[in-house]
């Protein structure tokens, strides 16, 4: 990175006189570069594993930020910190060479008017450091670190003309890779990282927030760092070039097919928490779901790569943190009806830039599924607001709502039209789409209402609803009747079903999902199937011995948004 980053570039100088980064917005990052004399490169012939430095600054609040330095080739370390208030802050160096040892400095940061990092808040929602709501809506380009620069060029543009606010990619790529990015066992490319900075300033610079996905797998990263210290080395060194940028950490792309998956995503989450001070969000990719891993203490946000919603519907009631959903866009208002914030790929971003705008003007950090409706899916904030997704338009379709006057409106995901219908005044809403041909969103608010609050509210204005799971098993309205038995062979299809006990309007649409885990080999659980009946088959790498006592997990919700769990036990063999 050179010029493209608003930043400062300083040689280190004894007297240690000059302030390199004097005069920085907040949110803006800025460098201080130190350069290794020739007796220090002479002891130190790679500095990247043998070079230790850190900076700590502190800000005028008195809040701490240890940023490690990166090595950037030949001589030259950088320490880049970003400040995130206004006002004087001052910093001390720790390191191995003399030279660089208790270095002091200060320099004074300039307001800005950057909204700051994406925070989780509100349960299952986000927002900025100004505490403003965060519509995350993400642009995946998982190879965008490899694409041709013209190419990058053109799908950031799309990207940022469609309101995309977040855009994915891979730092490391896949194994086909490593040549590019590392040169030799702990030896970066400083060429390859310098083109990968440009890359991640040039979307930090137009507001958009990277996600960053360290690699493709749990065998090629271990593969290209084959002990702990190694791979600590490397999110040292990543969280030195990327942490002062506007990011988040997306882990690998996938772990569940890889025995060493869920103790390796653990050991570099750790240390992305560790050494991370800026704190950004923290998840992995997954083919499925990254939720197996929320249980190890690094996360604090799940990704959903399934488009069955079964998947996204029920783990949103049971886990307190936000999703965000890989979709496309066929698929996308379903997986906002599953409470999830949306990342896909560029297929059809006009249709990404009319959800944006359609959402930006409800009050979506309060937003939660909500389930008190008939022949719809939809998500609400109760008194105010209720979006409704109708996938296929059939008979009219019937929301409960709170008794008021509502503005109510038609919504084609198609077009980013809007129909403005008739106002209602009441408590049980009824209604049919404007046509049968096509998906519509139906939006029933209180618009004077939602005004008001913008005005006089804050961030959250209600609490939001946890759900308590039923377990005890003479409550559950149902019975686990398939596989018979109790013993399993891993890779091999088995059926199973389940008997619905209690009949009920809640009971008369169930939402199945089935997980399976072999707890003592700590692999984490594994999203077998959903709905019944069905089949499914267990993953051999599920468990590392055999034979194993296998947990078979199932995750209910009736119709009325009441979550129910129920377990079975089996042997696994082999």
């Amino acid at each position: 990175m050179r010029a493209s980053l608003l930043s400062i570039f300083f040689i280190w100088a004894p007297a240690f006189a000059q302030t390199p980064c004097e005069g920085t917005p907040a949110y803006s990052p800025c460098e201080i570069v130190f350069e290794l004399s020739t007796a220090d490169l002479a002891a130190h012939p790679n500095p990247y594993s043998a070079v230790e430095l850190k900076a700590e600054f502190r800000s005028p609040r008195f809040r701490t930020y240890l940023m490690p330095a990166y090595w950037d080739g030949g001589r030259k370390l950088i320490v880049r910190f970003t400040p995130t208030e206004a006002g004087q802050w001052i910093y001390k160096t720790t390191s191995n060479l003399a030279g660089f040892e208790g270095k002091e400095g200060s320099f004074n940061a300039t307001p800005s008017d950057s909204p700051g990092y994406v925070r989780v808040a509100n349960v299952h929602h986000w927002a900025t450091e100004n505490k403003q709501p965060h519509l995350w809506m993400g642009y995946i380009d998982d190879r965008f670190a490899f694409d041709s620069g013209q190419e990058f060029e053109q799908k950031l543009n799309e990207a940022a003309q469609n309101k995309f606010n977040h855009f994915r990619g891979s730092i490391l790529g896949n194994a086909g890779d490593s040549g590019k990015v590392y040169l030799a066992p702990d030896k970066p490319n400083p060429s390859y990282f310098d083109e990968l900075d440009r890359r991640v300033t040039a979307i930090h610079k137009r507001g958009i927030t990277t996600d960053l996905i360290l690699a493709s797998d749990p065998n090629y990263i271990a593969g290209l760092f084959p002990d702990w210290q190694s791979r600590e080395r490397f999110i040292r060194y990543v969280v030195a070039r990327y942490a002062p940028l506007n990011v988040t950490w997306h882990g690998l792309e996938e772990f569940e097919d890889y025995g060493n998956g869920r103790e390796l995503l653990k050991e570099l989450g750790l240390d992305l928490k560790k050494l991370d001070p800026y704190d950004h969000p923290r998840s992995s990719c997954a083919k499925m779901t990254s939720a197996p891993l929320l249980a190890d203490g690094w996360m604090n946000f799940i990704v959903e790569a399934s488009m069955d919603d079964s998947v996204g519907s029920v783990e949103h009631q049971f886990y307190q943190v936000p999703f965000v959903g890989i979709t496309d866009a066929g698929h996308l208002w379903n997986s906002t009806m599953d409470g999830q914030y949306p990342e896909f790929r560029g297929d059809n971003a006009v249709r990404a830039k009319y959800w944006f705008d359609f959402m930006a003007d409800t009050r979506h950090w309060e937003l939660e599924p909500y389930f008190d409706v008939d022949g719809t899916r939809a998500v609400a904030l109760e008194e105010i607001e209720y979006v409704n997704y109708i996938e296929h338009p059939g008979p009219p379709i019937e929301v409960s709502v709170e008794k008021h006057g509502y503005d109510v409106y038609w919504f084609n995901p198609a077009t980013g039209g809007f129909l403005e219908q008739k106002k209602y005044k009441g408590e049980h809403f009824t209604g049919e789409a404007p046509d049968k041909d096509r998906p519509w969103v139906l939006l029933i608010a209180r618009e004077g209402r939602k005004e008001s609050m913008l005005k006089s509210y804050k961030f959250e204005s209600r609490v939001v609803p946890v759900q308590e799971i039923e377990t005890a098993p003479q409550k559950l309205p149902f019975a686990i009747v398939e596989p018979p038995g109790d013993t399993l062979q891993a890779g091999k299809p088995v059926q199973f079903s389940v008997k619905v006990t209690r009949s009920t309007r809640a009971t008369r649409f169930m939402t199945y999902l089935w997980t399976g885990e072999v707890a003592a080999d700590g692999r984490g659980f594994r999203v077998i199937g959903t709905g019944a009946p069905g089949t499914f088959t267990i993953p051999p790498s599920i468990a590392q011995n055999f034979p194993a006592v296998l947990s078979i997990h199932l995750s209910v919700l009736n119709a009325n948004g009441k979550a129910y769990s129920a377990d079975r036990v089996y042997q696994l063999n082999k």
